[in-house]
């Protein structure tokens, strides 16, 4: 890794700066000739670094740098982790094995952040809000190097100084530097026991795995919610807190997953023509930089492929996917609709947005496909007669005007908006950000979305809701609110398609993530029905969440 060894004999002062150093502290001045204040505190007070200062770190390896400006750019403008960590290896020129240090430092300090906030908060003299946002990002960084990771203590503090002293100034140095060795002073398993001393179950579990206590009691009803045993949120959790598998698909009928595999990849064990990388550059693959081969994660293959599942397709149906953006699910839905003589609309609200859907479905035939940009709660039945082109001006009066048989779509997929609770392990900083306050602005955005989605369905149609979130609110108590507001809609079984879209006896017994419907609609519900729940800790997968209805009469 390297270091920047530009003042590695330490700065040269003038004459008159030595004979300044010599003077007593009785009222002069201590500036330098730079304007630096001159420490002299009395030789007990003073702390001394295990380096010398001809050995002292004074820049910042590339690594860590990577993961600092990562962890300012979540913090001050709002980005995503995952977004801003590629670019910056990419900027930065790392190779592989600084890559992964720069991914579990920036990771790892995002996920454990609220942990690493409680054990800082004790050894400060100040409230963590009156530190500086950038030393504070720092802190974090050094925190998570000596508390979780198998670095040294001398280097993850000299480290963590050198880039505090290029990235922030000198100044907050000598802070950084005196937080970190009380951090360092005991191990994980002494802070956490002090950290939970006297603390309830719940408090106790948001400690040792860093989630907010209203994220960890909403994991514990969701799992009761959902038919499984309040004791696996120990595992919920950790599983939230593992590094997740890169997964990917294959479009039918255009990717291949033979080259993948020859580079390292491994077959996916639940879902066909899919595998799970082994790791590297995937934009050296031909077919990921092309399309035909898709990151995606395999829960949210299962919600595609779900819907295709349900029924038999017949030649010239609709499909609407009503929020398509970026583009993942409606690759794989347009790539069916291609084989199987449907053709598939994609709605995004945001403009930039449906511009990356367009770029997701390019590899597909565009006879099977179009984009529309608009809010979603605003598309008619009537939409499902018109056709966009992919350019995204409208095409009604050519292939587009089908006014014959029946309007409406007949499949229709909402992959609503939510807390994304479901995906924590690959947005570890989401669970900082979001607060109960977001279910309500959120759960009144979903059930609209599927009011018009209903409104939309042609007779005999099929709805599919998803959400990545296992939140009750989000998930049961949205179906309950659907099938009360669209009597004309029945839920019917789930289950049933997502284990046909799976690998054979891949969701078997435990496994098995339907769980039959008891809401208060149950007048609304097939015999059957069944709604289904994927799990990290169970499934290795985001935790989403699939339900599915069919128009039995046009809704008033």
């Amino acid at each position: 890794m390297s270091q920047d060894h530009r003042d590695s004999r330490g700065p040269r002062h003038s004459r008159d700066d030595r004979r300044d150093d010599r003077r007593d502290d009785r009222g002069s001045d201590r500036r330098d000739s730079r304007g630096r204040q001159r420490n002299r505190r009395g030789m007990a007070d003073r702390q001394f670094s295990s380096s010398a200062p001809s050995q002292r770190n004074r820049g910042a390896d590339p690594a860590r740098l990577a993961a600092y400006r990562t962890l300012r750019a979540v913090e001050a403008n709002d980005a995503y982790g995952n977004l801003v960590l590629p670019e910056q290896i990419r900027r930065l020129g790392l190779n592989r094995r600084d890559a992964a240090l720069a991914t579990e430092l920036a990771y790892g300090a995002l996920r454990q952040q609220g942990t690493w906030d409680a054990v800082l908060a004790r050894c400060v003299d100040r409230p963590l809000a009156k530190i500086d946002p950038s030393v504070l990002d720092a802190l974090r960084l050094g925190t998570h190097q000596l508390l979780a990771m198998r670095i040294p203590d001398h280097a993850a503090i000299d480290q963590t100084v050198g880039l505090t002293r290029s990235e922030i100034g000198a100044g907050p140095s000598g802070l950084v530097n005196a937080v970190l060795r009380k951090v360092a002073a005991e191990d994980l398993t002494q802070w956490l026991a002090k950290l939970t001393d006297g603390a309830d179950q719940l408090t106790r579990l948001s400690l040792e795995t860093s989630h907010p206590v209203w994220i960890v009691r909403a994991m514990k009803q969701a799992l009761t919610v959902h038919g499984r045993r309040s004791g696996e949120l120990t595992d919920l959790l950790a599983a939230d807190n593992a590094a997740p598998s890169v997964h990917l698909v294959a479009l039918p009928g255009l990717g291949e997953l033979e080259p993948e595999i020859e580079h390292g990849a491994q077959p996916s064990t639940l879902v066909p023509g899919a595998a799970i990388s082994g790791g590297g550059d995937l934009r050296r693959s031909p077919q990921v930089r092309e399309g035909r081969v898709r990151v995606q994660d395999a829960g949210s293959q299962l919600v595609a492929r779900s819907v295709v599942a349900a029924a038999p397709v017949q030649p010239g149906e609709r499909w609407l996917d009503l929020c398509a953006g970026p583009g993942g699910k409606a690759a794989l839905l347009a790539a069916a609709a291609a084989e199987t003589g449907a053709h598939l609309l994609a709605n995004e609200v945001a403009g930039h947005r449906a511009d990356l859907v367009r770029q997701a479905l390019a590899v597909v035939p565009d006879r099977a496909w179009s984009v529309r940009a608009g809010d979603g709660r605003e598309i008619t039945a009537a939409d499902a007669g018109r056709r966009a082109l992919s350019d995204g001006s409208d095409e009604g009066s050519r292939e587009g005007s089908q006014e014959a048989g029946p309007t409406g779509f007949d499949r229709i997929l909402v992959d609503a908006p939510c807390t994304g609770l479901g995906a924590l392990r690959r947005r570890p900083e989401s669970r900082w950000r979001r607060t109960p306050r977001d279910l309500a602005e959120l759960t009144v955005l979903q059930l609209e979305l599927l009011q018009a989605a209903a409104d939309a369905l042609a007779p005999g149609g099929l709805l599919v809701y998803a959400t990545c979130s296992p939140h009750a609110a989000e998930t049961t108590v949205a179906v309950d609110d659907l099938l009360r507001t669209r009597p004309g809609l029945q839920l019917v079984d789930a289950g049933a398609p997502v284990r046909k879209a799976a690998l054979p006896g891949a969701l078997a017994g435990d496994a098995d993530p339907a769980r039959p419907y008891a809401g208060a609609q149950g007048a609304h519900a097939a015999a059957d029905a069944a709604t289904v729940q994927l799990w990290p800790h169970v499934h290795g997968t985001d935790a989403m969440f699939i339900a599915h209805f069919r128009q039995t009469r046009i809704s008033e």
